[in-house]
Order: C-alpha cells, then sequence, then structure tokens
C-alpha cells in the first residue's frame, strides 16, 4: 500500500465543459414553491447558477483545499483520498474524521485548524490532534471506484488499515456523522481494542437498513424528540429510498447535469439544517456550489448514491455478541433540528456511552454549522479519557 501525496487539480476542460452546460439549462416550470414544498425552487437554483456561472471560482476553493495535505493509496482494490494534518503540541491524539452523504471531506474544513492547533484557539497543546480526514469509498477524491460492495461496514475496515497499517497509529480515536456515525460506530464495535475512543454527531443502530427503534422505546420525556423525527424523517426517506434501490437510474441526470446535481444536494442542506427557511443562513452560496462541485469534479455521484444500495443489500453484520455492542468509550452530540433522534436507554444499552450532549443549534451537518461547539466536545472528551501515546 503505496501512500501518493495528491494535488487537487481540475483540468481546464472539465471547468469549460461545466460552464457550456450551465449555459444552457433547460428549466422546468415551477409554481408557488417558495417554501420548498415541491422541492428546490427554480428561483433560488437560477439565482445560484447564475452565481456559479460569474462569480464563484473553483480555483479559489482549490487553493483553499490545497493549503493542506492530500495523499492518496489504494486498500483492497479502493482508492482513498485522504487529507493529513499533525497536530502542534507534544502528544497530539490521532482522530479520524468521517463524512456522510451529501457531506464531503470538505464539511470538516471548520475544525481542522482548531483541532490541530489548539492554542491558536483557546486551547492549550494538551488538546492536539493528528487529523486524517478521507473521503468515503466512492466519493469526492476516493475515485473511482470500481468495485462493488463496499458499504459503511466494509469502510471502517479500510479506515481501520489506513489508520494502523498505512499511518502507523496503534490507537485512535474517531468522529464522523450521518454515514460517517455508522462508520464511527462500527469501528467502536470491531476494533474497540485501537479506538481510544468514539465521538459522534447523532448515534443510529449499526443494523438500521433492518429497521429503528419502535416508538415505545422512548421514554414519556422523549415524546418530543420522537415527534421531531417523524417529522423531519419525511424529508430524509425520498433519497434513501431511489439511491437504495436503483441509484444507477437516477445517476444518469446527475451524472449529465449539473443543475439537477445541485438542486439534489441543495435540497438536503435545506431540509436537514438548521436553517429554518433561510439556507444561506447556514451556508453561503460558495459552501453550496463547493459542495456539487466536489461531486461533480470527481464524477462520484453514482458511487456515492450506491453506497445506499451495499448498504441495503449488504446488511450488517456483527463481528462479536459481546455487550455493550460497541465497547470503545463513547460520545454523543445531539443537534436540536438534525434528522433522527435514538432513544437514550438504547443508545446506553448500545454504547459505551460515557458523554451525551444537547447543542444549542444546529441540524444534520454538525461539524460545518456548529464547528465550534463540535471542536469544544471533542477536547473535552477526548480530554477526559487520559490518552498517552
Amino acid at each position: 500500500m503505496t501512500v501518493q501525496p495528491f494535488s487537487i487539480q481540475v483540468p481546464d476542460a472539465t471547468l469549460d465543459d461545466l460552464d457550456a452546460r450551465l449555459s444552457r439549462v433547460r428549466w422546468p416550470r415551477d409554481m408557488e414553491n417558495d417554501d420548498w414544498r415541491y422541492g428546490t425552487p427554480r428561483s433560488f437554483l437560477e439565482e445560484l447558477v447564475e452565481y456559479w456561472r460569474h462569480e464563484y471560482s473553483w480555483r479559489a476553493q482549490e487553493a483553499k483545499m490545497n493549503a493542506y495535505d492530500h495523499f492518496q493509496v489504494k486498500i483492497d482494490s479502493a482508492p482513498i483520498h485522504f487529507l493529513h494534518k499533525r497536530g502542534k503540541g507534544p502528544n497530539p491524539t490521532p482522530l479520524i474524521l468521517s463524512h456522510g452523504w451529501p457531506w464531503t471531506f470538505w464539511d470538516f474544513e471548520g475544525v481542522i485548524e482548531p483541532l490541530t492547533d489548539p492554542v491558536a484557539f483557546g486551547g492549550s497543546e494538551s488538546d492536539s490532534f493528528d487529523i486524517v480526514i478521507p473521503s468515503l469509498p466512492g466519493f469526492g477524491f476516493s475515485t473511482p471506484l470500481e468495485t462493488t460492495g463496499i458499504n459503511f461496514e466494509r469502510t471502517a475496515d479500510l479506515w481501520a488499515t489506513l489508520m494502523t497499517d498505512v499511518l502507523g497509529y496503534e490507537q485512535f480515536g474517531a468522529h464522523g456523522g450521518d454515514w460517517g456515525q455508522l462508520v464511527t460506530a462500527q469501528l467502536g464495535h470491531k476494533y474497540a481494542q485501537r479506538m481510544i475512543g468514539i465521538h459522534m454527531s447523532g448515534a443510529m443502530p449499526l443494523d438500521m437498513m433492518s429497521g429503528l427503534p419502535g416508538d415505545d422505546a422512548y421514554a414519556e420525556d422523549e415524546a418530543e424528540l420522537l415527534a421531531h423525527s417523524k417529522k423531519r424523517m419525511l424529508h430524509g426517506l425520498s433519497h434513501a429510498a431511489v439511491q437504495a434501490v436503483e441509484p444507477q437510474t437516477l445517476a444518469y441526470g446527475m451524472h449529465d447535469s449539473p443543475v439537477a446535481l445541485l438542486a439534489w444536494l441543495v435540497n438536503r442542506r435545506y431540509w436537514w439544517s438548521n436553517c429554518e427557511g433561510d439556507i444561506e443562513s447556514r451556508f453561503s452560496k460558495d459552501d453550496l456550489i463547493t459542495n456539487a462541485m466536489l461531486y461533480w469534479v470527481g464524477e462520484s455521484f453514482v458511487t456515492t448514491a450506491r453506497y445506499y444500495w451495499e448498504a441495503a443489500h449488504h446488511p450488517w453484520q456483527p463481528a462479536h455478541d459481546g455487550t455493550p455492542l460497541v465497547a470503545a468509550p463513547t460520545a454523543v452530540v445531539l443537534a436540536p433540528d438534525d434528522v433522527l433522534y435514538m432513544p437514550r436507554k438504547w443508545m446506553e444499552e448500545t454504547f459505551n456511552l460515557q458523554r451525551l450532549t444537547f447543542l444549542k443549534s444546529g441540524g444534520h451537518f454538525t461539524a460545518q454549522e456548529e464547528p465550534q461547539a463540535v471542536v469544544a466536545d471533542i477536547r473535552t472528551f477526548f480530554g477526559s479519557l487520559g490518552f498517552q501515546p
């Protein structure tokens, strides 16, 4: 497994082709949709595409990403891209950060510097972390993925190899949200002895594709959380249904039309974030477009959609029957406008739960929406574990 330095350099021809496609959009009719009830409004999307064509600079975003060291390595036939930044201080804690869908590795931009250079952000040297941020297999620059069968369970195996065999960390911590939360939980389940601890944004069952805890699993004082989850999940299932059943069919439109891709991804940012109807209160135009660009330039939408199919058709299998199921020390942060909440009793029975934090603000994209709160909680949790490399 040879690690190669990697620089993000999208060919001019790719950007020229993108601009040509954006210049000849065939817009559909859209009526009475200012509240997004029918999906992403044409009025908002037209404004965003106009900005994309005339004001947005991919080269500026590319330069921001290339300010960090990037690498690629092939593990078990899967190309893996990762950002690696070592922490300042005598004993940085190794920490791998795993994103979800429709996220990318760049969703963690806001936590990189505070975690690696804590003194510059109000912390102490003991709060320092070595940060590893991979792109999930088939996402971003972990492409082209030409191997089938890779779901979050297998991704955890890849991450264990990356951190231990490739980068040489005998023990490490992990944080993740969305699919990345499941990858992180699987690391805490299967590789507990290697884990310093796991820190997750939200908590979902490892066998969630087979079902979720019933209403009776929630305590009386969790009725509001249950009601919130049911309401939010109305906009949490449409993408999962099609991407878990026929991702290839959907991919033809997303691969061919940057506007279709942007509309699909932006819609999730609107409904799953804490934006209260104003998406730009949480994500700038540059944020929204850069996210779509990372799907576009890597030609990755098809394999990111297939990630759902692989999870649905390769059900999770436990690595052991010990209790708790996830034995690694665990911390969970819950944002008030996340999509899904699990019962506290279930979390306490499933994980070696040592810390549960309810944030004051934020939604599903917790690390991007509330980076300072996530950093503070990561520091506190891992600081409590007394890790000494």
